[in-house]
């Protein structure tokens, strides 16, 4: 079953053109990735399905047509977007973070039980609870930003380079947790320049080239493929 869809996406900053056309999928239950280069267009295709850009084309969420959706309501309606750069409110707390994300959800039976499954998954967030985000480190905040996104409970979770700047530990760390999210029954797009590890992790890819869907396949396809393995798994 297909959870998302885009049809002939564009996107332009100016009168750049960062988006052209592009076409791709993304089946429910699975971690789907987009690799490329800096200014390939990947961000902006997040940004896009969010709301977050103006954009031409169609995008299909779970069957409905979000196109012309405003980003609050994409929110509500079952989208989590983990932006590039974390994005944590620094002057509450981890576990205020945390709340403020159940903000659009009316069981708070379920909220508790879900922060509850966050701290058992990032159990330094459960140390650092009364603490304030802005005096976490780099790791910290990445992985406030990822357990923010969960409690939201969305169907789909947008990732957005969640390795960059990250120790090689955690890297690896946090791509476990991200597995196990998706064993949970949330889908993911993810955005990552650490190639290797977004397609060791996925299930299938779209290679991205200054705003075009150039190669797409299984993960597994992709990693022998001569071009990728050239240009972003060091030959």
């Amino acid at each position: 079953m297909i959870i998302l869809e885009a049809k002939n996406l564009k996107v332009s900053y100016g009168g750049i053109r960062a988006l052209k056309e592009i076409n791709f999928q993304v089946e429910k239950g699975k971690i789907i990735t987009l690799i490329g280069a800096n200014g390939a267009g990947k961000s902006t295709t997040l940004r896009a399905i969010s709301g977050l850009v103006p954009k031409e084309g169609i995008i299909i969420f779970d069957g409905k047509d979000i196109t012309k959706t405003p980003a609050h309501e994409i929110v509500s309606m079952g989208i989590a977007h983990v932006p590039e750069g974390r994005k944590v409110f620094s002057t509450l707390t981890v576990l205020e973070n945390l709340e403020l994300a159940g903000w659009t959800r009316k069981n708070k039976k379920e909220i508790k039980g879900d922060l509850e499954l966050v701290f058992s998954l990032f159990p330094r967030l459960k140390e650092r609870s009364t603490q304030t985000a802005g005096t976490l480190s780099g790791g910290e905040q990445q992985m406030l930003a990822v357990a923010r996104a969960m409690v939201t409970k969305g169907k789909l979770m947008l990732l957005d380079e969640p390795s960059m700047g990250l120790a090689p530990v955690l890297v690896n760390e946090l791509f476990e947790v991200i597995k196990k999210i998706n064993e949970f029954g949330t889908t993911i797009l993810l955005v990552e320049q650490n190639a290797r590890m977004a397609l060791e992790y996925s299930d299938y890819g779209y290679l991205m080239e200054v705003g075009n869907i150039v190669l797409e396949g299984s993960c597994k396809n992709l990693k022998e493929n001569p071009k990728v393995k050239e240009a972003y798994l060091g030959g």
